[in-house]
């Protein structure tokens, strides 16, 4: 019997019966309050007057009437330069003590978010509610007993004007608390290398001596260091190393396209839980088993809005209009894609993370991730989120038996005609023009606008298959592999002449 592990899912068990439901709409007006009388005396609050904000009948529609969207880019030309050149009080009082980076999917130069030490303790008490919610999954005793495999960016931050940079998972990493440090894998000394490459080799070649309870990162990297970790062992799945794997908990982009080859190497199929931390905060968490929805954290700090994820609304480069309309928690319905904005602890105002989201249960604030603003294919009308090019890939995976966990594409010009151009990462032998004809039939079934779009200007679709590693190959050739990083789904037709250049090299 598994005295530790009884008396650890035991405590977490009692804690969650003894936690009270939270109200989520009362929660999100009580962060607004606090974050507005928290910030009211710093050079934004008093730009936009947040004393009056406050003072109004109805705070959330002053809110969102008095202050403008932001993406990073105006964020950071109007009030983020000042934080990051040292000035205090800027967006949050005093001054943050690191910053996130993220260059995210559009290019090479990096963003720095702000992140205080508010943020950092919310992004902890988040950590700490998904781990109480484990309670609702069937898992036994000695899994609370294991090894956690976090595999974010290193956590060796780079010291800047008196800052501390570094991706988030780095950042979150280097600050776990003393209690957590006999669970956490790789260990301090390994999460250190920044070479995602020579990290991962540290990792396969100490993997005998870890007993791994759960994995925790993104998708495609995990994949790739349970790949290495197989292979440099040589054995025929990850279950033969870890024999105790139960559990992994994805984050921050749909699980479905790898589900397939995930699984390949496994013996048996472990529990996903979903994760939505980014750069700017810990968003929500997969509480329940019946679902793999999020909740938002709803009372830690973040205030949420929610804007009609619809063509009129949306700029070209993903922005949004300043006309758009928002609406609160309180408003939203089921099945509905919206874009996500976020006022945080860390002096984010009305920003536009990029992502969108539709809910699946209202009261439970509970979301799935539909896509991001700027992967949103709107060229001649075809209307074309990331969702719905996710749900017509897995219907590929299953008509053809293949495993397509990686993919992207773009709008091309083909004498004066409009083509998207696939480039899927899989190992067939199918024909391309196969693939390119069944591939438009599922999109023009699942999409009325597409179907439409196929009419008219849009004359075709084309693919091309390459290796699912040379996905990996371009995020490493642009100064971004293993951490946060993530694929861009949809490019640009400038980006895409890179891509398809690095493709014929590569």
């Amino acid at each position: 019997m598994s005295i530790k592990g009884t008396l650890i899912k035991g405590a977490i068990h009692l804690k969650d019966n003894l936690t009270p439901d939270v109200n989520h709409i009362d929660a999100q007006e009580k962060v607004l309050n606090d974050l507005l009388n928290t910030a009211k005396n710093t050079a934004f609050g008093k730009a936009y007057d947040f004393a009056s904000i406050l003072n109004s009948k109805d705070c959330k529609k002053a809110f969102s009437k008095a202050i403008p969207y932001f993406d990073y880019n105006k964020l950071k030309a109007e009030w983020w330069q000042r934080v990051i050149e040292g000035e205090e009080n800027i967006t949050w009082p005093d001054n943050p003590d690191y910053f996130a980076l993220s260059s995210g999917t559009t290019g090479k130069t990096s963003k720095r978010i702000p992140v205080t030490d508010a943020m950092i303790a919310a992004i902890r008490r988040a950590g700490i509610k998904q781990v109480e919610a484990l309670s609702n999954f069937d898992l036994p005793a000695t899994f609370f007993e294991k090894d956690i495999m976090m595999l974010g960016s290193s956590t060796d931050l780079n010291e800047r004007n008196g800052n501390l940079e570094g991706e988030i998972s780095g950042i979150s990493a280097s600050r776990i608390p003393f209690w957590f440090e006999g669970y956490y894998k790789p260990g301090k000394e390994i999460a250190k290398i920044d070479d995602w490459d020579e990290r991962v080799q540290e990792i396969a070649e100490n993997a005998k001596s870890y007993d791994i309870g759960a994995l925790s990162g993104i998708p495609s990297w995990i994949e790739l260091m349970l790949e290495k970790v197989i292979a440099y062992n040589n054995v025929n799945n990850i279950h033969e190393i870890w024999p105790n794997l139960k559990v992994y908990t994805s984050g921050g982009v749909a699980f479905a396209p790898y589900k397939k080859s995930f699984n390949k190497l496994l013996a048996h199929p472990i529990t996903v839980i979903d994760t939505y931390l980014a750069s700017e905060g810990f968003i929500a968490f997969q509480e329940r088993p019946e679902t793999d929805a999020m909740r938002l954290v709803t009372d830690n700090g973040i205030y949420f809005e929610f804007v009609p994820f619809k063509p009129q609304y949306i700029n070209t480069d993903g922005s949004l209009k300043q006309n758009a309309p928002s609406i609160p928690l309180s408003q939203v319905e089921l099945h509905q894609d919206y874009v996500l904005i976020i006022s945080t602890v860390a002096g984010a105002w009305r920003y536009l993370i990029g992502d969108t989201v539709e809910f699946t249960n209202v009261e439970r604030a509970e979301i799935k991730i539909t896509g991001r603003t700027k992967f949103f294919l709107n060229v001649v009308g075809s209307q074309l989120s990331v969702n719905k090019m996710n749900k017509a890939l897995l219907e590929m995976e299953q008509k053809f038996d293949l495993e397509i966990p990686e993919f992207t594409l773009s709008a091309v010009k083909i004498d004066d005609n409009f083509y998207h151009h696939w480039y899927l990462g899989t190992n067939t032998n199918i024909d391309d023009k196969k693939l390119a004809k069944e591939l438009d039939k599922l999109l023009q079934a699942a999409n009325k606008n597409y179907k439409v779009a196929r009419t008219k200007a849009l004359k075709g679709v084309k693919v091309s298959t390459v290796l699912p590693e040379v996905f990996a190959q371009w995020s490493g050739s642009q100064k971004k592999k293993g951490g946060q990083v993530k694929m861009e789904r949809v490019m640009s037709e400038e980006k895409f002449k890179e891509w398809e250049s690095f493709v014929a090299t590569s």
